[in-house]
C-alpha cells in the first residue's frame, strides 16, 4: 500500500522516527479504500489507499425457487478470481445475482453487497441472455438509456454510450433499429448497455450460446475485449478451454445442482478429466472408502449421510467401476456428472 503521514507532518528540525511505526488499530475505513492508521509513535498516524479485496461473488446457504420449485437448495460459494466463470448452475443463480429474482433463503453478495445495492450505487451491472429489447430503438438510444438510469448526466450518459458501442464494435449499427437486428448486435447492444453504466463489475450471461459456429469465435474476442478492465462474473452452461472466454478468466467455479463441484484455475479443471461429481445414496460412506481403496481420490469431504454428494478423480477406474463398488456397498449412485465436461 501506499502511505503518507498524517497529521503532524514532521516539519524542519522535527526528529523523524528512527524506525517504521507498528500499527496499532485502524482508525477508520471508507469503501473508496482510504483508511487512517493509528501507530505506536505519538502523534503520527498513516493514511493509507489499499485495495480491498472482495469477493467478486458469494453466496451462502441459498436457496431460489422457480414457480413454486425448488431450483437451487442450499448453495455456498465464494469466488476469488477477477474474471469468474460459473458453469453449469441453474440460470436462476444468475436471476438472483443480478437482482432480477427474489431468493427464499441465505444470502447473495456481488462486490461485498447484496444485488439491489450493488447494481443502485453502480457497483455492478448485468447482461442477460437475449432480454426484451425495444424494437423501435437503436443500440446507440438503448445504450445511452442505460447509463442515464445509471445516474450520469445526459452529456457524460452519451459519451459513455459511444464508448461502450465502439467497444463491441458497433458503430456501423448504432443507429439501424434493433427490430432489424442479428442475434449478435442484439447481444452486443445488452453488453454495451451494461458497460455505458460505468460499472466495475459485469455480470454476464454467456452471449454466445446457440450461435453458429462461424460467428462464435469472432464474437467471442469482440465480447473478450469489451470487457477488459473490469471484474467478470461469467455464467454459462460450459466454455471451451480454448476459447477466448475460457482464455480470459482466472478462475472457474463448476456447479452441480446446489453444490459446488469444482473451484480453481479454468486449465486445471479441465485437465481433471477424471474427476467426477457424484449423487450416492446409501451406505456412502462405505462407498467412499471403498472407491479410494480400488484406486480413487477424494476431492471432498464425507458427511457420512444417507444421501450425499461427493467429488472424486476416479484414476484407474471406469465409470462402471465405480457403479460395481457402489453396488457392492449397498449404495447407489444416483448422479454422475464429469466435471470437465464443463469445458467441452
Amino acid at each position: 500500500p501506499r502511505a503518507r503521514w498524517g497529521r503532524p507532518p514532521p516539519g524542519p528540525g522535527a526528529a523523524s522516527p528512527r524506525r517504521a511505526p507498528a500499527i496499532r488499530s485502524i482508525a477508520s475505513e471508507c469503501p473508496s479504500g482510504l483508511a487512517w492508521i493509528a501507530t505506536d509513535v505519538p502523534g503520527v498516524a498513516a493514511q493509507v489507499y489499499h485495495r480491498l479485496v472482495t469477493p467478486l461473488l458469494e453466496t451462502s446457504a441459498l436457496r431460489i425457487d422457480v414457480a413454486g420449485t425448488v431450483a437451487i437448495d442450499g448453495l455456498s460459494l465464494s469466488s476469488t478470481g477477477e474474471w469468474v466463470l460459473v458453469l453449469g448452475g441453474a440460470r436462476a443463480l444468475f436471476e438472483a445475482v443480478s437482482g432480477l429474482r427474489a431468493i427464499e433463503r441465505g444470502q447473495v453478495r456481488v462486490e461485498g453487497c447484496s444485488p439491489s445495492v450493488a447494481i443502485r450505487q453502480g457497483v455492478a451491472a448485468s447482461a442477460p441472455l437475449d432480454p426484451l429489447l425495444p424494437l423501435r430503438w437503436t443500440p446507440r438510444s438503448y445504450a445511452r438509456w442505460s447509463a442515464s438510469l445509471a445516474g450520469h448526466p445526459s452529456g457524460v450518459a452519451k459519451s459513455m454510450a459511444a464508448e461502450a458501442l465502439a467497444r463491441l464494435d458497433l458503430q456501423s449499427f448504432a443507429d439501424a433499429r434493433l427490430s432489424g437486428a442479428t442475434a449478435p448486435v442484439r447481444r452486443a447492444t445488452v453488453i454495451a448497455a451494461a458497460l455505458a453504466t460505468g460499472a466495475t463489475t459485469l455480470l454476464v450471461e454467456d452471449p454466445l450460446t446457440d450461435l453458429a459456429e462461424p460467428m462464435r469465435r469472432p464474437f467471442a474476442r469482440t465480447v473478450v475485449r469489451a470487457l477488459a478492465g473490469r471484474r467478470i462474473a461469467f455464467f454459462g452452461a460450459h466454455v471451451a478451454l480454448e476459447s477466448p472466454v475460457g482464455l480470459a478468466a482466472d478462475e472457474a467455479i463448476v456447479i452441480n445442482g446446489s453444490d459446488v463441484a469444482q473451484q480453481g484455475p479454468p486449465a486445471q479443471l479441465a485437465a481433471s478429466e477424471r474427476a467426477l461429481a457424484l449423487r450416492v445414496a446409501g451406505n456412502t460412506a462405505a462407498f467412499a472408502t471403498a472407491v479410494c481403496a480400488a484406486g480413487a481420490t477424494l476431492l471432498g469431504p464425507v458427511d457420512g449421510s444417507q444421501e450425499t454428494r461427493l467429488r472424486i478423480d476416479a484414476g484407474p477406474l471406469a465409470t462402471r467401476d465405480v457403479l460395481r463398488i457402489a453396488l457392492e456397498c449397498r449404495a447407489v449412485v444416483l448422479e454422475v456428472h464429469p466435471i470437465a465436461r464443463a469445458f467441452a
